[in-house]
């Protein structure tokens, strides 16, 4: 049994669906939570225009009847309220009376998709690519992440992130407790538990906004309740780690990932890395968490900590040098309306992946058609692991 999903959709299309299988029946599933998540997406210091356009909000089509899930596809509806400034330049149909300015992209901007993309798709206008591979998209993946969420809270797991540096500030320690993490306020401007490092970073956002540019950074997601026993050493494609770093690899913008203290352990010797295992009379315990709760590619029982390295936005209002691709002279890179940074997001769309990736191995590790078939499998495995 596989937990998994799929997303469709433009970012200045009519709407965003996603399609989320492998759902148990019997889950509680509750809208107010998906929107609670969207609306996390949207926040932030340094955000753009869009956030101000769009209420995120989700629609149930399918897979949930009076707050359960039935077993089957759950459909997640999500409007674009911009779209009826786009209708006509995003419209489906062939013969379609076109505004006099179109908004045709011909100058790719660097790091974006745009020129891969056309290339690789043959479209001599680079709309056709952007609007797919815009962040806009990732909405969607949030409310997946919103349903394996609802998912995991049944089984006592909890996920949440946190930004560790912007730009060049770096908050200190870098290392924080899973208390100080959920203590950080619904509306921290930009979800740093570090409150000095991050009036420092808005004054950073401020600055790099006047001068038109943009800002990376790198967010931790936290993850605690999960069994001993997620993924398997047995092979590649079955490793925890391989599946939660290609997931966030995957998130716009991501260009690096780090499990436990990874790239610090590089240049450590391997007696101040391993974490020594105890045992307390009841429960192997470790001593200490570098490993960030993944040995051989399988859960131990420690807090899982992934963090995600994300590089500056690629739409800059001080565009770099491109070239048009029609033309081919040189030209200033197009833009499109965007953030100074996103930081604060990318933790909260990598809590969504980490959610699916978790969700799917308790599928695959605990089965059932129903969710009390799968609490009937789950605490009988506790339970021999409690025996062990």
């Amino acid at each position: 049994m596989r937990f998994n999903f799929t997303t469709a959709g433009e970012s200045h299309g009519k709407a965003l669906v996603t399609i989320v299988e492998g759902m148990p029946s019997g889950v509680n599933i509750q809208n107010a939570s998906i929107d609670h998540e969207l609306w996390r997406r949207q926040q932030g210091y340094g955000r753009g225009g869009r956030m101000k356009i769009e209420t995120d909000t989700v629609e149930i089509l399918s897979g949930v009847r009076h707050g359960k899930s039935l077993g089957s596809p759950i459909t997640l509806l999500i409007e674009n309220d911009d779209f009826v400034h786009w209708e006509a330049i995003m419209s489906s149909e062939a013969n379609v009376e076109l505004p006099k300015n179109p908004r045709d992209v011909k100058r790719p901007r660097p790091g974006h998709a745009d020129l891969a993309g056309g290339q690789k798709y043959a479209t001599r206008d680079l709309r056709d690519i952007l609007e797919r591979a815009s962040a806009r998209e990732t909405a969607a993946r949030v409310a997946a992440g919103a349903v394996a969420k609802q998912l995991l809270s049944e089984f006592g797991v909890e996920v949440r992130s946190h930004v560790i540096k912007l730009g060049h500030v770096q908050a200190v320690p870098l290392l924080r407790d899973w208390d100080d993490i959920a203590k950080l306020p619904v509306d921290s401007p930009l979800n740093c538990v570090d409150v000095v490092a991050q009036e420092e970073m808005i004054r950073l956002i401020d600055e790099t906004r006047d001068a038109g540019d943009t800002l990376g950074g790198i967010f931790e997601v936290v993850v605690r309740g999960l069994p001993i026993g997620l993924g398997s050493h047995t092979s590649w494609e079955d490793k925890l780690d391989g599946r939660i770093a290609r997931a966030i690899m995957s998130i716009h913008a991501i260009k690096a990932v780090e499990i436990g203290a990874g790239v610090a352990n590089a240049g450590k010797p391997g007696s101040e890395v391993h974490d020594e295992i105890a045992f307390d009379g009841e429960n192997f315990t470790r001593l200490s968490n570098n490993a960030g709760g993944l040995e051989g590619g399988i859960t131990n029982g420690e807090e899982l900590r992934v963090r995600g390295y994300m590089k500056p936005i690629s739409t800059l209002k001080k565009p770099l040098r491109s070239v048009d691709i029609d033309t081919k002279e040189e030209q200033a890179a197009a833009f499109e309306r965007s953030d100074v940074t996103a930081v604060p997001a990318a933790g909260v769309i990598g809590e969504a992946m980490m959610a699916i990736v978790l969700a799917n191995s308790m599928r695959e590790k605990f089965g059932g058609d129903s969710f009390d078939e799968m609490r009937r499998n789950y605490d009988s495995y506790i339970e021999a692991i409690k025996a062990y």
